[in-house]
C-alpha cells in the first residue's frame, strides 16, 4: 500500500500503550501465543495486560476474555495471534472497540502470493479508515524498553537492555539474532520493531518517529527491500543531519546487471544502486549485524571529530601497528605528534617507551600512565581521535586502565576517544552496563572501522546545504520528438548525438554517409584525421566487431576502411567523426533502476572502463556537491588533475554535464540506458568532446 503522510505521533500508540490485549493468548507453553503474553508480564510492562481467549477463562493467572468486545477497559494496544483466516475479523473486532495500535504477529499474507497480499492490503484500508496504526503482519513485536512503559509485545527469548538505539529488523527470526547480540555486547535500545509485511508501519515511519525521540540517538536499521525509496530520500537526507542513520542492506546480488548491454547498466548491479543511494541520503551503509552495533556504540558514545587524524596509545607495539594499518586502509591519516607533545611524553614515560605515533608505553603501562597520556596527546592540536589499546599483562586490572581511558570524555574533551581491551570474557561481562565509558573494542580493526564511519558521519553533518542548479535552457520539445521516433530500442546514432547536442554536451564534429565514397567525400568535410564508425543494426560494441578505424589521414584511407566493413559486416551507412585528442577519457552513463529511477555514473573511460571499474554513481537528483563528489571520488581523480606536466580536465565543465544528464534523466523517463564513452575531457573545455554515445530508450 502507497504510504500516506501520517503525524508520527500516531505510533504512540504502538509504543506507549496504557493497556494491551493480546487475542490469541494461549496457555500452551512454547507457542507464539503464551511467549507474548509471558513477555508482558515478566517484563513487567506499566499497564493493563487483557489476554483474549474464548476458549478458556484464565491464563497466567489473569481473567482471559472470549473477544475485544468483552474487555471492560480501553485497550490501546491489540496483539493479534490468531490463525490468518481469523485475523481480519480480530482486526474488524479490534477498531470497533477503538483499538489505535495494533500488531499482527500472524504469517501468511503477502509473503506467500497474490491472494495474501490482497488481505493484508483489505486490513491495511480498514486500519487507516479508522485512524489506527499497524505493525505487521507476519512480523515479531515491538519493544520500547523505556523504564517508565517496559513495553514487550515480541515473542523474542532475550529481553532488550534499555539504550539508545532506535532499531527496526524487516526480519522477524534475525530480530532474535539481533536482540541476542545486543544482550551479549551489553548494547542497550530505545525500541525495537520487527517490522515484518510492512503493510502500514514502514520503516520511512520509524524514522521520523524517532527523528522526534530525544532519547533515540542512533537510528538502526536491517533492510531487505525499500518500499519507496524517493520518501525515503526526503525523510533520510533530513533525519540524517539530526541524528545517525545506520543500515545494514542485505540482498547485494548483481543479476539485474547481467542483462544490461551498456557499460552503465553493467557496472550499476542492484547492490551498487543501493549504495549511491544511502550515499547521497546521508546514511551510514554497513555489512554485518554485528559491526552496525560497533558503529552505533562510537557514534553513541563520541563526539563528532573535527577531522580524520588518529592518533594510537598503546602498551603493546603489535596491536599499535594492527590499528595503524587498519586505520590507513580506511582512509584515515595517522596524526604527526607536535615535538612539544612528545616531549612531555618523553617526561613521566620510561625510557624504551616510543612517543611517536604510535605512542607504545611498552608493557609496564598502568593507569596512571594512560591517564596522562591520553591528556596529552588529546591536547595536541594535530590530533583529531585517539584509539587507546591495552593487552592485559599480570598483576594490572584492565578496568582501572578502562576508566583513566574514560576520563577525558567525562571532562568534557570534544575529541572521540575508543578504548581496545584485549582482556578476557569475565571482563567483557562486567562492561554490561557502564554507560559511562568509552566505546569499547576486542581488536583494533573494529576501532578503526568504527573511527572510520564515525569521521564519515561528521563529515555528512558539515556538508553545508546546496540549492539545486538552475534549470538549463533546453529544447525538450524536440528532444522529446527524437525519443519518440524509437520507441523501443537502441536510438539512431545521429539521434543520440543530436539529443546531446541539444542538451548543450560538446560532441566531436560528425557526418552521415551512405556508402564508402560519400565517407571519403564527408571526410574532407569533417576535417581530417577522422574516425569512421560503420552503422549496424543490433551491433552495441563496435570497436570488437571491427566496426571502428581510427586515425584515417586521407580519403583513400576512409574509403578502403569503409569498403572493409561493407565485405566484412554489411552496414547501412556510415558515422564520420573528427579524431579529438586532448586529456583523459571519461565516461558518463545513466541507467534506469525500476525501484530508484535514474542512476548517474561517471568514471575514468575507454574501452576498458569495465576492467578497471573506476567509476562512481548517483541517484536523480543531483546537486551540484553531489556531482562535484562523483568526479572527485573515482581512484584516478589525479589524471584529472594532471600529472608529470600532461594536461588535465575542466572540473567545472565535467560536472556541469553530470547537471546537464541529471536534467535530462528527470525530464525523460522513456530513456532507459545512455552512455558517453569516451568523453575527451580537456583542460580547455572548448576542445573537449563526446565521441562515441548509445542511448536506449523504453516504456517508462
Amino acid at each position: 500500500m502507497n504510504e500516506a503522510t501520517l503525524d508520527p505521533r500516531t505510533l504512540d500508540a504502538l509504543f506507549s500503550p496504557r493497556s494491551v490485549a493480546v487475542i490469541g493468548a494461549s496457555r500452551k507453553r512454547g507457542s507464539i501465543g503464551f511467549a507474548i503474553l509471558h513477555n508482558l508480564l515478566m517484563r513487567e510492562f506499566h499497564g493493563a495486560v487483557f489476554p483474549v481467549n474464548p476458549h478458556t477463562p484464565v491464563i497466567h493467572s489473569l481473567k482471559c476474555y472470549p473477544t475485544i468486545g468483552a474487555v471492560p477497559d480501553p485497550v490501546d494496544l491489540a496483539v493479534i495471534v490468531v490463525p490468518k483466516a481469523l485475523v481480519e475479523g480480530a482486526v474488524d473486532e479490534c477498531l470497533a472497540a477503538g483499538v489505535k495500535g495494533l500488531v499482527v504477529i500472524t504469517a501468511g499474507f503477502g509473503e506467500t502470493g497474490p491472494e495474501g497480499a490482497a488481505l493484508e492490503l483489505r486490513i491495511c484500508r480498514k486500519v487507516r479508515a479508522a485512524g489506527a496504526r499497524m505493525i505487521g503482519p507476519n512480523c515479531m513485536g515491538i519493544i520500547n524498553a523505556d523504564p517508565a512503559v517496559q513495553l514487550d509485545a515480541s515473542f523474542a527469548p532475550t529481553a532488550a537492555r534499555r539504550g539508545s538505539i532506535g532499531f527496526v529488523s524487516q526480519s522477524g527470526a534475525l530480530g532474535v539474532a539481533i536482540l541476542n547480540l545486543a544482550e551479549d555486547l551489553g548494547i542497550g535500545l530505545t525500541q525495537f520493531v520487527s517490522m515484518g509485511n510492512k503493510v502500514d508501519v514502514s520503516g520511512n515511519d520509524l524514522l521520523e518517529y524517532w527523528a522526534e525521540d530525544d532519547t533515540t540517538r542512533v537510528i538502526a536499521m536491517y533492510l531487505e527491500s525499500f518500499g519507496n525509496p524517493r520518501r525515503f530520500t526526503e525523510i533520510a537526507k533530513r533525519v540524517s543531519r539530526q541524528k545517525p542513520v545506520l543500515v545494514v542492506k542485505s540482498g547485494r546480488t548483481a543479476e539485474g546487471a547481467r542483462a544490461a548491454t551498456s557499460h552503465t547498466g553493467a557496472l550499476a548491479g542492484t547492490d551498487v544502486t543501493v549504495s549511491a543511494f544511502l550515499e547521497q541520503c546521508g546514511v551510514l551503509r554497513v555489512n554485518t549485524i554485528e559491526e552496525l552495533f560497533a558503529v552505533a556504540l562510537a557514534l553513541d558514545r563520541c563526539p563528532p571529530p573535527p577531522g580524520n587524524r588518529v592518533a594510537v596509545v598503546t602498551n603493546a607495539g603489535g596491536p599499535g601497528i594492527m590499528a595503524t594499518d587498519a586505520c590507513v586502509n580506511l582512509g584515515l591519516a595517522m596524526a604527526e605528534l607536535a615535538p612539544q607533545t612528545q616531549d612531555r611524553l618523553r617526561a613521566f614515560l620510561p625510557p624504551e617507551a616510543s612517543v611517536a605515533n604510535p605512542v607504545d608505553m611498552i608493557a609496564s603501562a598502568h593507569a596512571e600512565n594512560y591517564r596522562r597520556a591520553l591528556k596529552e596527546v588529546l591536547a595536541d592540536p594535530g590530533v583529531d581521535m585517539v584509539i587507546a589499546i591495552h593487552v592485559t599483562p599480570q598483576p594490572t586490572r584492565p578496568m582501572d586502565v578502562l576508566d583513566a581511558i574514560a576520563e577525558p570524555a567525562r571532562a568534557g574533551v570534544e575529541k572521540p576517544v575508543i578504548a581496545v581491551m584485549m582482556a578476557t570474557d569475565d571482563f567483557y561481562d562486567d562492561l554490561k552496563g557502564r554507560d559511562d565509558l568509552p566505546p569499547v573494542y576486542r581488536f583494533p580493526e573494529t576501532a578503526a572501522r568504527a573511527l572510520s564511519v564515525l569521521h564519515r558521519y561528521a563529515a555528512w553533518r558539515n556538508r553545508p546545504v546546496v540549492a539545486p542548479p538552475e534549470p538549463f535552457p533546453v529544447d525538450d520539445r524536440e528532444v522529446a520528438r527524437l525519443l519518440a521516433r524509437t520507441p523501443e530500442g537502441y536510438l539512431p546514432e545521429d539521434d543520440a548525438y543530436r539529443i546531446l547536442d541539444l542538451y548543450g554536451i560538446p560532441v566531436a564534429r560528425r557526418h552521415l554517409a551512405a556508402d564508402p565514397n560519400e565517407a571519403a567525400a564527408a571526410a574532407a568535410t569533417v576535417g581530417f584525421p577522422v574516425v569512421l564508425k560503420a552503422l549496424v543494426p543490433g551491433l552495441v560494441h563496435k570497436s570488437d566487431a571491427g566496426a571502428v578505424a581510427l586515425n584515417l589521414k586521407t580519403p583513400e584511407d576512409v574509403a578502403t576502411a569503409a569498403a572493409q566493413m561493407v565485405e566484412a559486416l554489411e552496414p547501412t551507412g556510415f558515422l564520420v567523426q573528427r579524431m579529438v585528442r586532448g586529456g583523459p577519457e571519461v565516461i558518463f552513463g545513466l541507467s534506469t533502476d525500476p525501484r530508484f529511477g535514474p542512476l548517474l555514473m561517471f568514471g575514468l573511460g575507454g574501452k576498458y572502463v569495465e576492467v578497471f571499474g573506476d567509476v562512481r554513481f548517483g541517484v536523480t537528483p543531483l546537486d551540484p556537491l553531489d556531482a562535484e563528489e562523483m568526479i572527485r571520488g573515482i581512484r584516478g581523480f589525479p589524471l584529472l588533475e594532471g600529472v608529470r606536466g600532461e594536461p588535465g580536465a575542466d572540473l567545472d565543465q565535467l560536472q556541469e554535464i553530470l547537471l546537464r544528464l541529471d536534467q535530462l534523466a528527470r525530464h525523460h523517463p522513456s530513456i532507459r540506458e545512455l552512455d558517453i564513452n569516451p568523453f575527451i575531457a580537456c583542460a580547455d573545455r572548448d576542445a573537449a568532446r563526446a565521441v562515441d554515445v548509445r542511448v536506449r530508450v523504453g516504456e517508462s
